[in-house]
């Protein structure tokens, strides 16, 4: 990778996602830099920043250019970009999209724990409860302490009224994993609720809503637990 680009590369691992994205605009094009390192990127800095539109246009146009190389860099690069592109359909609800991508990832070989548990949010919102259960196992079984995994698996089961002991073990362990994280904080006041502690349950509803105010499915929730008398 050209050393041209070092200087945007550092901004971007200091997190410096504004100032990255500045660096690798203001590349002309006789900079010396491949357009498609270039287009990658681009795609990285936009989806940190949640600039989604513009992201999809810079990774759509890394995993086309980049699809059908045989280098281990552009290989793995495709797949990063292929669950990117994945994570956004899926929260942009494009979901026919964010199946196709992760379809395009497990027939690649790329069978990890983020993958799946993307899997499992998509089948809990296409109301496929025990196609998600399976795929939240799945992905906690590659990887037991990937946060997503276990939160949502906590969460789901809480809403299923099952296992709730063990929900309550999953959503502790993810909160002490991500800390401070707003749907770690729902699920958790969510466990609560369902076992009937409701003054443990506001406590932690309340955390996260504080954290993510516009957020209506922890409104949501807060709500019923607020209507309850112990």
């Amino acid at each position: 990778m050209a050393a041209v680009l070092e200087e945007g590369i550092q901004l971007y691992k200091r997190k410096d996602y504004t100032g990255a994205l500045s660096f690798f605009m203001s590349l002309s094009a006789d900079s010396g830099a491949d357009p498609i390192d270039v287009s990658y990127y681009l795609g990285l800095c936009y989806s940190k920043l949640e600039r989604y539109d513009d992201a999809l246009l810079y990774l759509e146009q890394v995993v086309t250019t980049e699809e059908k190389a045989s280098t281990p860099m552009a290989r793995e690069r495709v797949l990063q970009c292929r669950y990117l592109l994945a994570v956004i359909y899926s929260r942009t609800d494009r979901k026919q999209l964010a199946d196709y991508e992760l379809e395009a990832l497990l027939k690649a070989g790329y069978h990890t724990s983020s993958v799946y548990a993307s899997f499992a949010y998509l089948s809990w919102e296409n109301g496929e409860d025990e196609q998600c259960l399976e795929y939240y196992e799945k992905a906690l079984s590659i990887d037991e302490n990937n946060p997503t995994a276990l939160n949502g698996l906590g969460y789901v089961l809480a809403c299923e009224g099952k296992e709730l002991t063990r929900a309550l073990s999953l959503c502790k362990k993810a909160l002490s994993l991500a800390p401070n994280n707003p749907a770690c904080l729902d699920s958790l006041g969510w466990v609560y609720y369902r076992m009937g502690l409701f003054s443990q349950a506001r406590k932690y509803l309340e955390q996260a809503l504080n954290i993510d105010s516009d957020n209506e499915v922890i409104k949501s929730h807060l709500h019923e637990a607020e209507m309850v008398e112990e």
